[in-house]
Parts: structure tokens; C-alpha cells; sequence
């Protein structure tokens, strides 16, 4: 019988939206795992996993993309906290709040420049949970 094996971090992203790259810690948790799939999941309305190139600007280009296509002003029915915070909650229909890697031999089998980053946008919630969880393969 196989078992999965499951872990939560805390990420603290702050009071402003950001993207915040998570590849190391989850290559700790998967180092010398073998083969199998990990499976990362954001249990929060507000905030996705995005996997895209860090540290060349795209992950500033993601965060302009996200404010152009979901601006923070009053057009959003859901309206309790900071002002656009509606915007918040849709996000996750754009940015999912999961993603599903490859491991082989305990290592995440990521392409060239690519990064697991959490995409938080809501300023509201400085601190996050991420849920790691690994199926031996």
C-alpha cells in the first residue's frame, strides 16, 4: 500500500501583492523522495501558484498583467476588506491554486528557468500556508 506523504509550510508574503518563488523548499521536501508526483496547493481564496521564470522580470510582468486584467477599484461585488480586495477573489480562476510536478530520483523536473512561485495579490493576508504533498510512484 502506498502512502502520501504531506507537509505545510508558512510563506510570508506581505502587504502588497507579490510572487515568491517556493522552488527550494520544495525540493527539500522532495530530496531523495523518488519517483513520483508532488503536489502543491494554496488552501486560500485569495492566492494561486503560478510556474513561471523568476528574477527577469517576469515575475513583476505577472503581477502588471494581473492589476491590468484585474484592476483594484470598486467595480467588484464582493467588497469587504482593503479597497479592490473583490479582485483578490477572483484571481484563482487565473492563477490556480495547485500544480502537479514530476519527481524523479528526488528531484523536481522543472524546465529551464522555470520556478514553483506563489502569487499572492492580497495585501490583507500577510501570511500563507502551502501544502506539499508527494506520491511515491
Amino acid at each position: 500500500m502506498r502512502r502520501m506523504r504531506s507537509e505545510v509550510i508558512t510563506v510570508r508574503t506581505g502587504s502588497r501583492p507579490t510572487v515568491r518563488d517556493i522552488t527550494s523548499e520544495a525540493e527539500r521536501f522532495v530530496s531523495g523522495a523518488g519517483d513520483g508526483l508532488l503536489h502543491v496547493f494554496v488552501p486560500h481564496a485569495t492566492a494561486g501558484l503560478a510556474i513561471i521564470e523568476t528574477g527577469a522580470g517576469s515575475d513583476d510582468d505577472l503581477l502588471r498583467a494581473l492589476d491590468d486584467l484585474l484592476p483594484t477599484d470598486d467595480r467588484w461585488r464582493h467588497r469587504h476588506g482593503s479597497p479592490g480586495h473583490g479582485r483578490d477573489h477572483v484571481l484563482p480562476a487565473f492563477v490556480p491554486p495547485y500544480a502537479t510536478l514530476p519527481v524523479l530520483g528526488g528531484r523536481l523536473q522543472l524546465g529551464t528557468w522555470q520556478s514553483i512561485c506563489l502569487v499572492d495579490t492580497n495585501g490583507d493576508n500577510p501570511d500563507r500556508q502551502v501544502r506539499f504533498s508527494f506520491l511515491a510512484g
